[in-house]
């Protein structure tokens, strides 16, 4: 693939600016504006006390309260959410993320969530951005009795960085330091735990197998680049343009009987190599795109992270020529090893913390676990992690009676050493009174564990990295 004069330009520009945007003097933080009441989003419970604004970093933000709530009494939920999201932070997206989890404010509980100060692959950022938003939270509403960290989906990932951070004197007798403990417990649910190269390996596969079987993105006559970049930084590509071309290549917004054949094979195809149902190519192909330039070009200033050296495609009416031409990609070590020092768990749990994650969740999908599993066992953390697992197909939100659960078994594993299991958090899922439990409200399938990752998706060479704990940031 032959880059044009003014990519590659671009590529040998990106050192320099580097190294400038690293010259500039940080600005001074002034001290942060204190949280404003505000009248409740939809959906929170009469009563509620709700509170917001913007820190001095950007970062949005919403407090709630539930009525009657005491801080000696009661417990904080702090949140990370998932996405990432790309673009300026805004105050509608911790809305809309108090809405979604307004489950804990109804379970009584009060909750926090930031929107974190810029949007992208930052995960250390967004856990300081969570840091500095509970003290935000504890000025405003004093100091509860417990606190527990909640990671959705990528948030997870920034969850799971912080646990690594903090200890509990249940674990660790030994420790001296002074005042309250900041986090209790962690909640990681739908979670991204494998690290951004390793979550994000079945997303290069789609970008080049993709290509292979449609050559429509980029097209015949746009500018070439390598496809590990997602997009360069002059394309105009809007997400309506490639969804055009994902349906004229495969036909996927289209009932069956309406494909051509040769629309139907290629979508066959794609679906039996990368193993995605159809419904879910185009959302993995938008992060392959938009998200893969994020972390190439902003954050990695033009290196590439991701990789399929090694990978062996199967499923294609003929394997033998799609190995043979799919393009191919090495990733940059020293790439990786930055990428990882940000993203990637180590796997040293310091606190108690529960997952649970759908067993058919096709965005976050569930073999992600197991390498999330291995890590911390390989870190000695292992009596401080519990998986559990329902049947579930949605990423976003399983039921009340799961989180409501997972929560009060993680009090419980603080307060009385009582440690969940799969079994035991059934239980207690089913045991919760009426409005928490309609007919379907409780899955766990006390039986699942979750394959290997190179089970879902072709392992490949790659050079290990490794990610040294780095500490958070206190504002």
């Amino acid at each position: 693939m032959t880059l044009r004069p003014a990519f590659a330009a671009w590529l040998l520009g990106t050192s320099v600016a580097a190294a400038a945007a690293q010259s500039a003097p940080a600005p001074m933080p002034a001290a942060p504006p204190a949280p404003a009441a505000a009248p409740c989003p939809s959906g929170l419970p009469e009563g509620t006390r709700c509170l917001n604004g913007q820190d001095y970093l950007g970062a949005w933000y919403w407090i709630a309260v539930p009525k009657d709530w005491r801080p000696e009494t009661g417990t904080l939920v702090m949140h990370a959410h998932g996405g990432p999201a790309l673009g300026e932070p805004t105050l509608a997206r911790s809305t809309g993320d108090l809405q979604r989890w307004s489950v804990m404010v109804r379970a009584g509980h009060a909750w926090a969530g930031s929107s974190f100060r810029q949007g992208g692959v930052e995960v250390l950022a967004a856990a300081e951005d969570t840091e500095r938003l509970r003290q935000l939270t504890l000025a405003a509403i004093g100091q509860p009795r417990r606190t527990v960290l909640h990671g959705q989906s990528w948030g997870a990932s920034v969850a799971a960085r912080m646990a690594e951070r903090y200890v509990t004197p249940d674990i660790d007798p030994r420790r001296t330091t002074p005042g309250p403990l900041p986090y209790d417990a962690v909640l990681l649910t739908s979670g991204v735990l494998a690290g951004a190269p390793r979550s994000y390996d079945l997303r290069i596969d789609l970008r080049v197998v993709y290509q292979s079987l449609c050559q429509n993105h980029p097209a015949p006559d746009e500018d070439a680049y390598p496809l590990w970049m997602g997009l360069p930084p002059q394309a105009r590509l809007t997400r309506q343009e490639l969804a055009r071309r994902v349906d004229a290549c495969l036909g996927v917004q289209r009932k069956a009987a309406e494909r051509s054949p040769a629309q139907q094979q290629r979508l066959d195809t794609l679906i039996r190599v990368v193993r995605l149902p159809a419904p879910e190519i185009l959302p993995h192909l938008n992060w392959a795109t938009w998200h893969f330039q994020d972390i190439t070009l902003r954050k990695l200033k033009g290196r590439n992270v991701f990789g399929n050296e090694g990978v062996v495609y199967a499923g294609s009416p003929d394997d033998a020529v799609l190995n043979r031409d799919v393009p191919r990609y090495r990733a940059d070590p020293a790439a990786l090893a930055d990428l990882a020092r940000d993203t990637d768990p180590t796997g040293r749990l310091l606190l108690p913390t529960l997952t649970l994650h759908g067993i058919d969740d096709q965005t976050a999908f569930v073999e992600l676990e197991s390498h999330f599993r291995d890590t911390v066992t390989e870190a000695g953390a292992a009596d401080r992690l519990v998986q559990v697992y329902t049947a579930d197909h949605e990423h976003s939100y399983t039921s009340d009676a799961h989180y409501v659960s997972a929560v009060d078994a993680l009090l419980d594993w603080v307060d009385k050493a009582n440690k969940p299991d799969a079994t035991s958090l059934a239980q207690r899922c089913r045991a919760l009174p009426a409005q928490w439990q309609p007919a379907s409200g409780c899955r766990i399938r006390v039986d699942y564990q979750p394959a290997p990752l190179d089970s879902r998706v072709p392992p490949r060479r790659r050079t290990p990295t490794g990610a040294a704990p780095a500490p958070i940031r206190q504002p």
